[in-house]
């Protein structure tokens, strides 16, 4: 198992703060507004835990009629995908930088289309389930977060995470739309590599994808 470790990068903070309309820096955890954040008021994507920002960044080039926002809580991490839209900025593209948890407090209820999960955290302790972002707790937040018919589009090359989400996601009775567990030998289109997953396909490892909706209620 790949273990990452965060560099600190010398300047980050400063360059979060002198971009606030790039970078928006939510330590208060006060609620968000779309309208203050965008142009345009469009449907609302989100990437949680955004890396070095290549994918969205990327898809927010290709779809400029949806509303992007990357979510990161480290500095360290965030400030790569900060210096991407420094240098070619894209008014549907916004950074968050908060914890996954205050997600709830900072966004509106039913007002997000599509939550994306790119290799996240794989927490391989039992005792850090909990923190796992496909856990059932984080479940419950995208629920409440998504529109009617909004999907949870998650990666990793992580089998153990891969089946762990797949076993959270039939016990909180979602329909899975798509699973596959070789991404790059599938017939899935429209794939946007992400730089983790461009590094680990290199080594060998196999993609894992699944795209999921929560069922209606009745």
């Amino acid at each position: 198992m790949i273990v990452l470790r965060l560099r600190y990068i010398d300047g980050a903070r400063n360059l979060i703060e002198e971009h606030p309309h790039l970078v928006i820096d939510k330590q208060d955890n006060e609620k968000l507004y779309y309208e203050d954040m965008f142009e345009k008021a469009q449907p609302i994507h989100i990437e949680i835990g955004i890396g070095k920002g290549r994918f969205i960044h990327t898809l927010a080039k290709q779809f400029p009629n949806i509303n992007f926002i990357g979510i990161e809580k480290f500095d360290s991490v965030i400030v790569r995908a900060l210096e991407k839209s420094i240098d070619e900025p894209l008014p549907n593209l916004k950074l968050l930088r908060v914890d996954a948890g205050a997600i709830p407090i900072i966004l509106k209820d039913h007002t997000v289309e599509r939550v994306y999960l790119n290799f996240p955290d794989p927490w391989p302790k039992e005792r850090h389930q909990k923190r796992r972002l496909t856990n059932r707790r984080f479940l419950k937040i995208y629920e409440d977060l998504l529109t009617e018919n909004g999907e949870i589009h998650m990666k990793t090359d992580n089998k153990t995470l891969f089946d762990y989400s797949l076993e959270e996601i039939m016990f909180y009775d979602m329909e899975l739309i798509t699973i596959t567990r070789d991404l790059h030998n599938s017939d899935v289109n429209c794939n946007i590599m992400t730089e983790f997953e461009e590094k680990y396909s290199k080594r060998g490892n196999k993609i894992f994808k699944l795209t999921a909706i929560y069922k209606e209620k009745k």
